[in-house]
């Protein structure tokens, strides 16, 4: 098939949007996917843009998150400007509900964690939540404004980044599957895809939990899919400006038509390479969305959908430099790779076109597991 200089592998928002940044240094890039581009885990996300952490584990992540975010309102201006196409960015920011007993204190709890780390966060009354979102829930017991939150339409916003692609040069091939690394030694030449070998100067790890299968990248480091299901609903009564969080779910506006389309969410599942949509699981969600906002207890569903997020050990992506020369990993973005696409792409671009990086992303390094798998494995 040829030779290139960077081979990407997967094309999800993360090896569209790296594919696009090195397609514009004059690279020749080639990206590579199993199936459809843009079909897997960014098809499947709401589009929330929150740096904020939603567990101890990611208050790493959370610097990384607000360069990305800060990134975002060029990011989507450019992708408009180039490709004509609309991304549904939203920066109307979040509101989050709290519902328990112990509310208040939760609020000052989840104010101090944000301000501490540097994230925008208010102390909102339950009545001026309500003045803002007037079909918020009667059971909220507190509330916080996170005003410089936004979102988008995942699936629109991956579209126009692989048109951008595209459009920068880069050739896309579909249903041709990455099974295997080449290498010379301890460099990273290509990739063996659909029977076929394509040399490389560079090649990008971005297959999201499908990583982990092609051969020659396990067992450094490990990946594991966390389903999680997703409803869409149609409704011309509650309608919403914001997106609407709590501790067991959330909703997304989509637009401001009538009737409104909303998105929500979601499952964490433990079920394996498996996506289907469960009663359980549906379950969860609508009382979530009641929770919320009551109104929609009479909201049409017009879909219903699961996907796979990557994930690691710690929870934590897997980004930067592996053992292997030649071979860049940016995958394992968990619940945050519609956020983390735009800042992921440009320190791929920095490392890949000039061997340094204006981030530190060594605490996401793949090399961080690689001896605990090797000992792991090892007989004895």
């Amino acid at each position: 098939m040829g030779s290139y200089d960077a081979v990407i592998v997967g094309g999800g928002i993360i090896g569209g949007t790296v594919a696009f940044r090195l397609a514009q240094e004059k690279l020749r890039v080639v990206l590579l996917d199993g199936q459809t581009p843009g079909r897997e885990a960014s098809w499947a996300a709401a589009g929330m843009l929150s740096p904020a952490p939603d567990s101890p584990e990611a208050i790493p992540l959370v610097p990384f998150g607000r360069a990305s975010l800060a990134l975002y309102p060029e990011f989507i201006a450019e992708l408009e400007e180039i490709t004509g196409r609309q991304t549904g960015y939203r920066r109307e920011g979040t509101i989050e509900v709290l519902f328990s007993s112990g509310a208040e204190r939760e609020l000052s709890t989840l104010i101090a964690l944000h301000r501490g780390l540097g994230l925008a966060a208010e102390p909102l009354p339950v009545d001026e939540a309500r003045r803002m979102e007037p079909a918020l829930g009667r059971e909220a017991r507190a509330a916080a404004l996170l005003p410089e939150e936004a979102s988008v339409d995942n699936r629109a916003l991956t579209g126009a980044v692989l048109a951008a692609a595209a459009a920068a040069g880069v050739e896309l091939l579909a249903n041709t599957k990455v099974t295997r690394l080449l290498r010379d030694g301890s460099r990273c030449t290509g990739v063996v895809a659909a029977g076929q070998t394509i040399a490389a100067g560079h090649v990008v790890l971005a297959a999201g939990a499908f990583s982990g299968g092609i051969e020659g990248v396990a067992p450094a480091v490990t990946l594991r899919p966390v389903r999680g299901q997703m409803v869409a609903l149609s409704n011309s009564a509650a309608r919403l400006r914001r997106v609407l969080r709590c501790d067991r779910g959330y909703i997304v506006p989509r637009d401001d038509a009538t009737p409104q389309f909303l998105v929500a969410g979601s499952t964490l599942e433990n079920a394996g390479f498996e996506k289907r949509v469960t009663p359980r699981g549906l379950e969860k969600i609508f009382s979530a969305v009641q929770e919320l906002v009551p109104g929609l207890a009479s909201a049409e569903v017009v879909d219903t959908w699961s996907g796979l997020r990557p994930d690691t050990a710690d929870h934590l992506p897997l980004l930067g430099p592996g053992e292997l020369d030649g071979l860049t990993f940016a995958t394992g973005h968990y619940r945050s790779g519609i956020l983390l696409a735009p800042m992921t792409a440009k320190l791929v671009r920095e490392w890949v076109t000039e061997r340094r990086v204006s981030l530190d992303w060594e605490p996401f390094s793949p090399l961080r597991f690689a001896a605990v798998n090797r000992q792991e494995l090892s007989p004895g």
